[in-house]
């Protein structure tokens, strides 16, 4: 790959990353300038334009989901930043608000200025003390600069930006139950339609961004549309539903590597260049046997997928749920898959919401199961059992309201199809975990 200049990484580990001083001294809060000149209609046609897609998980187009608005609304209009980020090894949320926090709160001010909002609130993990501390700062640096608060820089444009943190549960990063959780209520998932653009926080149109989405965009309002497209896999043109998985990305790489952390390159790369390139190849000399693309909800890739792009098609081709949040986790040849299964259905068992009845009893059931495999006390049978569980809850089957259950579903899948003989063989030999937890 020829070499890729970090943008939104680019200020990660100065030590004034993170001041108002620093922050301007490299050119920050131009991009603010830039776009409070503009009509808010003209910045949500090049943040469409641009093609930047979400980065928390759907990839679902930017801009476009700012269009969704319904127009010359009385308002109030909400914008949600989504800093939940609890899909296991995901982490690139955090090294932005941890680092760099004044080009978070620069694309949120941009991004409510496009649809004409006057009330931002940043949705922060409970767990993520340092990331609240760096931003509660950041926030108070900007309202003593008059970047937020009343008149804008001198403009007739006003927000304010309130610092929320979560309710510590993984369903908080679903949008909806985010939204019940900011009004004060359990976090359970609200039936779409209708959408939160129409009907979100206190039952008026919201915006729901994540972190890194946001990150983007002063640097498509500084750097033009052409620099952003440039970055990337361009649309198939030969496929009028493909948006193309254009920008840079945030990839976390965890598991068994020997070099774990957080890079960002462009859209593309695949899982093999990432691990054996950016992660220092797998530890101990082993060799790949799965690897995580997303975040666990995603599935797995076998070592024979390594040279799957990580865009937001490549990993759906080979049976993954998507791109996720680009959290990448490798397991390596020494390791069963059936102790890897057991604990991300014990966490998604753990998170599950409880509302909708597939979803609890599936992600449950699934956990207890295996643990009996793992007490030695697994059948040939359990592994249709689990396929037919994963089979029957989610949004995908049209049986449960979010997503959490699809998520639950496509480890179980995936592995019990590309990794069918290491369960058998497991449950074979009747042997027993070193260590079994409920």
């Amino acid at each position: 790959m020829a070499t890729f200049e970090p943008v939104l990484m680019r200020r990660v580990g100065k030590e004034s990353g993170q001041s108002l001083a620093g922050y301007r001294a490299d050119g920050g809060y131009q991009a603010v300038k830039k776009a409070l000149g503009l009509a808010p209609d003209e910045v949500t046609k090049i943040v469409k334009d641009s093609g930047l897609r979400g980065r928390g998980g759907a990839g679902f187009p930017t801009g476009v989901k700012w269009t969704f608005l319904p127009k010359d609304h009385p308002g109030p209009i909400y914008l949600c930043i989504n800093a939940d980020e609890s899909e296991p090894g995901t982490f690139n949320n955090r090294i932005l608000m941890e680092h760099d926090p004044h080009q978070i709160l620069e694309g949120i001010i941009i991004a409510a200025h496009a649809i004409k909002c006057h009330t931002a609130y940043l949705y922060l993990r409970y767990e993520f003390g340092r990331s609240y501390r760096t931003l509660d700062r950041a926030i108070k640096e900007c309202y003593a600069n008059n970047l937020l608060g009343k008149n804008i820089l001198g403009t007739e444009f006003s927000l304010d930006v309130y610092l929320h943190r979560g309710a510590g549960a993984y369903i908080c990063g679903e949008e909806t139950g985010l939204l019940e959780s900011l009004e004060g209520k359990r976090a359970w998932p609200r039936i779409k339609p209708p959408f939160p653009a129409v009907e979100g926080l206190f039952r008026k149109p919201t915006i729901v961004n994540n972190i890194e989405t946001l990150a983007c965009v002063p640097h498509i309002i500084e750097r033009g549309i052409d620099w952003f497209r440039s970055i990337g896999v361009p649309p198939d043109p030969n496929n009028p539903r493909d948006a193309g998985s254009l920008g840079p990305k945030l990839y976390c790489i965890s598991g068994h590597v020997n070099q774990p952390g957080c890079v960002e390159l462009p859209l593309g790369i695949t899982a093999r260049a990432l691990v054996d390139e950016y992660g220092g190849g797998v530890w101990k000399g082993r060799k790949v046997k799965a690897c995580v693309p997303g975040g666990i909800s995603m599935g797995f890739l076998s070592a024979a997928e390594m040279d799957t792009p990580l865009d937001f098609n490549g990993p759906g081709k080979v049976g993954c749920l998507g791109l996720g949040t680009a959290a990448v986790i490798v397991v390596d040849d020494q390791t069963s898959m059936v102790d890897v299964l057991f604990n991300c259905c014990r966490f998604m068992a753990h998170e599950s919401c409880g509302q909708c009845t597939p979803c609890r009893e599936g992600t449950d059931w699934s956990r207890k199961i295996l643990q009996r495999i793992r007490e030695g006390h697994g059948t040939l049978k359990d592994l249709d059992t689990l396929t037919e569980i994963a089979q029957s809850m989610g949004t995908i089957p049209g049986t449960t309201i979010c997503g959490l259950a699809d998520g639950a579903a496509w480890p179980i899948k995936n592995a019990i199809e590309k990794f069918r003989g290491d369960f058998e063989q497991y449950i074979q030999s009747g042997r027993k975990a070193v260590a079994v937890t409920a």
